[in-house]
């Protein structure tokens, strides 16, 4: 019956991993002003194709024309986005099967995370109250083994004890930041990147840094203020707001999952 249907495997796979980078631009805009953009652009491109499939000429080529020109302002507009596209693209480590299928979390129809949340906001809680400063960086889907080299690395499964050790005010590893993937604490004394934007006159440099690895990377990040012992939550590049340590891990475990 569908036999006009010229259809074949590489249509399938063509669909399939337009699918996937639709997928991966959406998880880059989703929560930024630049979601609007692209939600624009992509319905001009969606008229355009409609009025070449009719053989609207003029408007097409008018649709044409605008898109082409205005793709130097796309990637202008989308610079910090595309940046970490293709920081994410170049850290993810497609050889690991457990990491392959990770990346195509959306294709499961459940995913259970592990990381006992509780256990890092108890550590928080107690640093805060030593006035002892900490950054805790939690691993999502991107691979940060591109940050993790420039720390130690470890393989500590995550509890409020060791936490608390790694930040004591004399510890070898308390300078830097803690990365933490699937209830493990995988690297310490991590060194990261920091962001250039402009920030609150409260924020200090591990705010900053905060702010650079949630810019250039998928991760969350958790900052204990030494000088006010206050938490703060870092996702996407922005300071997220709570009103309770209690909406803090709901929030966190929605996120991670």
């Amino acid at each position: 019956m569908l036999d006009f249907l010229d259809f074949s495997i590489l249509n399938i796979l063509d669909i399939v991993l337009v699918a996937i980078l639709l997928y991966y631009i959406y998880k880059l805009l989703k929560g930024t002003v630049a979601i609007n953009i692209f939600i624009g652009i992509a319905l001009v491109v969606l008229i355009w194709k409609i009025t070449q499939a009719l053989q609207m000429e003029m408007l097409s080529g008018l649709l044409g024309t605008l898109i082409s020109v205005g793709a130097i302002a796309i990637l202008i507009v989308f610079q910090p986005e595309v940046r970490k596209f293709l920081l994410m693209l170049g850290s993810t480590n497609f050889t690991q099967r457990r990491n392959f299928l990770k990346q195509l979390k959306f294709l499961q129809s459940e995913i259970v995370n592990t990381t006992d949340i509780e256990a890092i906001i108890l550590a928080c809680e107690s640093l805060a109250d030593k006035k002892m400063g900490a950054i805790i960086v939690l691993e999502r889907n991107q691979n940060l083994d591109f940050i993790k080299s420039t720390g130690d690395s470890m393989n500590a499964e995550v509890n409020k004890p060791i936490l608390d050790s790694i930040f004591y005010k004399n510890s070898p590893l308390h300078d830097g930041a803690v990365i933490i993937k699937e209830n493990f604490i995988t690297a310490a004394r991590v060194v990261l990147p920091l962001s250039q934007k402009q920030l609150p006159n409260h924020f200090g440099l591990r705010h900053r840094a905060a702010v650079g690895v949630t810019e250039k990377t998928d991760a969350l990040c958790l900052v204990v203020s030494e000088e006010t012992s206050k938490i703060s939550y870092f996702k996407d590049g922005e300071f997220v707001l709570f009103k309770s340590n209690k909406e803090l891990i709901e929030n966190i475990r929605y996120d991670l999952n």
